[in-house]
């Protein structure tokens, strides 16, 4: 899943840069407002979480403009302790969530992962279930007919991309925006290792090949 962090505090955006890349995103970061609201249109960012204290423009009105462009990526504010009316506002504008600071490391994560499922239209489920895999984000690893599928960084990214989009056909080009940073991944042919690596872990009809089109994650036959 690929993530936008507009977040001005440099020393804040230093911790949760490597946090969030170490829990399988790939992850931009921005400081100013101004930036924020043009890079939106360039990625196909799944989520952005938006300090509301930005310089050049602040968050709110960013937001504002997003939700008038008709930018409907989900949200998830970032404000100061105190100021309610902050949250309120940013509510009504249309963000998805808010966290206020300070914050612990794991409850912006807990709140990024509970946004990404609503926003996938699984709500309702506490982890990822989807067509007999059920995915642990906390040890990034698959459960299969109760046994444990150790899972490494790139294929636990690629799987929940998959399950989160259950049924949707994927080309190569969005998979590779949601998942990697360096042009050099996008580029090669690591995508489709990782996709045959995840196939012989879980079972070659989990994810099906549309021949000059992408693939779909079909969960385990019935």
């Amino acid at each position: 899943m690929r993530l936008l962090l507009v977040e001005d505090n440099v020393a804040l955006a230093d911790q949760l840069n490597p946090l969030l890349r170490d829990h399988g995103y790939a992850v931009d970061w921005l400081a100013d407002g101004r930036d924020a609201l043009v890079r939106v249109h360039d990625d196909p960012y799944d989520l952005v979480i938006l300090d509301l204290g930005l310089p050049g423009l602040g968050g709110l009105d960013v937001l504002k403009q997003w939700r008038g462009e008709g930018v409907t990526v989900p949200v998830l504010i970032l404000t100061a302790r105190d100021s309610w009316a902050e949250r309120v506002d940013g509510l009504r504008a249309g963000a998805d969530d808010y966290l206020t600071k300070p914050f612990h490391p794991e409850e912006l994560l807990l709140r990024v992962q509970a946004v990404l499922r609503r926003s996938h239209g699984s709500a309702n489920q506490a982890c990822l279930n989807v067509g007999g895999v059920e995915l642990d984000e906390e040890r990034q690893s698959a459960w299969l007919e109760g046994n444990e599928i150790a899972l490494t960084g790139a294929e636990f990214r690629l799987l929940r991309y998959f399950m989160l989009n259950a049924g949707k056909l994927l080309s190569r080009m969005q998979l590779a925006d949601h998942l990697y940073d360096g042009e050099s991944e996008r580029d090669s042919n690591v995508l489709e290792v990782h996709i045959n690596r995840v196939r012989r872990k879980l079972g070659a009809p989990v994810i099906q090949t549309r021949r000059g089109q992408g693939y779909v994650f079909t969960g385990l036959p019935r």
